[in-house]
């Protein structure tokens, strides 16, 4: 049997309203913490993204620190896809973006079909979550200014996307260490018994 495209959609957009119900009928202390976990989380890893990015002198460290804080989730597992999708986006937008700056360069023209074949090749490349990311590395590549040859413009950019999802990845896996390590789950009260 199999299950219609329209169908899946439908019970993905169920999930995530049921999630976000859930979330929002937290109590007022538990979303208070979960937001400071997140926040703890996503400043020690712009933190180190920028102050790693300054210390090799890269000359927009702000980019990783930015990245750091997008990819940063509040469990390990969805930081680490995260993390992936924007390093697919990123590597799939540098590349065409770059193309784009080489074929197309102050035809808008061309930055369009650049952005629209990022979002396609990243559904192709069954990373579609990462279609966005892409889009956004091509138009920072092609629409930014920017000083020197297009290709170190574009594996700089790399660098960052790269330096802040690392960054982002440790400091939540140590999150992640930390909280098993001394707020061990708590099994349900029916598995007490």
């Amino acid at each position: 049997m199999s299950i219609s495209p329209k169908s899946n959609l439908q019970r993905i957009r169920q999930t995530q309203q049921a999630l976000a119900t859930r979330v929002k009928s937290l109590p007022a202390r538990d979303r208070l913490l979960k937001g400071g976990a997140m926040a703890l989380q996503a400043v020690a890893s712009a933190s180190m993204a920028y102050g790693i990015g300054v210390l090799l002198q890269t000359p927009q460290a702000f980019w990783a620190a930015i990245t750091a804080i997008a990819v940063t989730q509040l469990n390990f597992s969805d930081t680490r896809s995260s993390s992936r999708d924007q390093c697919v986006g990123a590597f799939t937008g540098g590349v065409l973006g770059l193309i784009g700056i080489y074929l197309g360069k102050d035809v808008f023209a061309a930055y369009a079909i650049v952005v629209a074949i990022a979002i396609i090749g990243c559904w192709l490349l069954n990373a579609g979550s990462a279609a966005r990311l892409g889009a956004i590395t091509a138009t920072i590549l092609m629409l930014v200014p920017q000083a020197g040859p297009a290709w170190e413009f574009a594996l700089i950019r790399l660098g960052e996307v790269a330096l802040g999802t690392v960054c982002a990845i440790i400091i939540s896996w140590i999150a992640a260490w930390l909280d098993h390590r001394f707020w061990p789950p708590v099994p349900p009260p029916d598995a007490q018994g």
